[in-house]
């Protein structure tokens, strides 16, 4: 399999993937400049936000990544932009009362819970394929296309 090949099969998660590094050095430096002020309320805040997003970040990674690989690329690439727009409203929520982070937690629970379940329906058709010859995939992706724009909805 030649490269250009092997990059037109993951470009989507690479982006999504950089994008989230982007992210993450922007709650990094949000931190930073809070820091500046002695460790007032609001910093303590940014710091739990930063570090609740960096404790689940390498599960969004591992997930998106499965899922996209094992089933679909632009669905899995999809719900990782999605969580990661949650992310930074559950991050913004922590500016102002922690209780206005719970929607953002949510969500982003049930894109992680989507990206799992893509990559456990994945892995169950290439066991179909091993071991029976049948193939689902041309269904189950049509039905993941559809059910990731369900995500849109709160």
């Amino acid at each position: 399999m030649d490269n250009s090949k092997v990059v037109e099969n993951i470009y989507l998660l690479v982006i999504v993937t950089l994008l989230s590094v982007l992210q993450n050095a922007f709650f990094a430096h949000k931190v930073e400049k809070e820091c500046q002020h002695n460790k007032t309320p609001a910093f303590q805040r940014l710091s739990c936000a930063s570090r609740n997003c960096m404790d689940v970040y390498p599960t969004f990674l591992a997930v998106m990544w499965c899922a996209g690989l094992c089933l679909s690329q632009a669905p899995a690439a999809f719900a990782g932009l999605i969580y990661l727009m949650v992310r930074q409203k559950y991050f913004a929520g922590y500016l102002g009362q922690t209780s206005q982070s719970t929607p953002g937690y949510l969500f982003g629970k049930r894109i992680l819970f989507f990206l799992l379940l893509m990559c456990v329906v994945g892995i169950l058709n290439y066991l179909l394929v091993r071991f029976c010859s049948r193939n689902y995939k041309e269904y189950i992706d049509t039905i993941t296309s559809a059910a990731s724009t369900l995500l849109l909805i709160p």
